[in-house]
């Protein structure tokens, strides 16, 4: 017990380091047409590159970061760089996708989310429409009175709101008439059976014929086969991404390979 509190103690102090000392990263996956496969947007992921430990994972600091109270940190951070970077794509006028933020489930039930967003998009004078948000089912668990009024509130700043890991949740497909979604993004665990597995398929099918039935655009995630990219394809999903087509990099390499300006190093403002 005593081991475990000295470890959440020193996980504390490390996060709170790695965000004074600007050792998170943003990592970017391009997301494509389905059809034609041009480049539509991109999916903003933090990386953490530990002077001692190298990169770690998100998979392993953001569960943590979470129990530990400090998940909000570290949103705010994403939201502030990603904005830093929407602003200076845009003066460039070359970027006309989306780009994506994903914001946990204990951030986006707390107060302060629209206030931390719209102060972003003041500062880096972002036209909003470009920015989206990744929402996941499990946000809605708690008061799904509160979550609508959250997303309203979001919607009223412009940004677009996308509903990621669709599928995997709780939520009530009622949920989807009644709040302000714009986008669904299927599951990578449907699409990593797809075509092949029985029952998989009509799955994935009723989810883009249900997407398409309500006017909600769609992405599918994960795909890693040209199989799967065939199947979306031939269902008319509006978006793919996955390794196949595109792996996270870092927003230096994204800007080098997409023809983009480099990213500048913005002030850091109070996580």
């Amino acid at each position: 017990m005593n081991a475990r509190s000295l470890e959440r103690l020193t996980m504390t102090s490390r996060i709170k380091q790695a965000l004074e000392h600007n050792e998170f990263a943003l990592h970017l996956q391009p997301i494509f047409r389905a059809e034609g496969g041009d480049l539509a947007g991109a999916e903003a992921l933090i990386r953490w590159q530990d002077p001692q430990l190298g990169m770690i994972s998100p998979s392993q600091f953001i569960p943590l970061a979470e129990e530990l109270g400090l998940i909000t940190h570290i949103d705010r951070w994403v939201i502030n760089r990603s904005c830093a970077l929407l602003a200076q794509w845009q003066q460039d006028k070359r970027w006309q996708g989306r780009l994506a933020i994903n914001i946990s489930a204990a951030h986006f039930c707390q107060d302060g989310l629209v206030k931390a967003l719209r102060e972003a998009i003041d500062r880096y004078q972002i036209d909003a429409s470009q920015l989206e948000l990744e929402i996941t089912e499990s946000s809605f668990i708690q008061s799904f009175s509160r979550a609508k009024q959250v997303l309203l509130e979001l919607k009223l700043l412009g940004v677009k709101i996308a509903l990621d890991d669709f599928g995997t949740g709780y939520s009530a497909l009622s949920y989807l008439t009644k709040l302000p979604i714009d986008k669904l993004k299927i599951d990578s665990s449907f699409v990593a059976k797809v075509p092949d597995e029985y029952g998989n398929s009509e799955i994935v099918s009723a989810i883009v014929a249900m997407a398409k039935n309500l006017n909600l655009t769609l992405v599918a995630e994960g795909v890693e086969k040209p199989c799967q990219h065939q199947f979306l394809q031939r269902l008319h999903c509006d978006y793919l991404q996955g390794f196949l087509l595109g792996k996270p990099c870092s927003s230096e390499e994204f800007a080098k390979r997409y023809s983009l300006p480099q990213p500048r190093t913005p002030q850091i403002y109070e996580c």
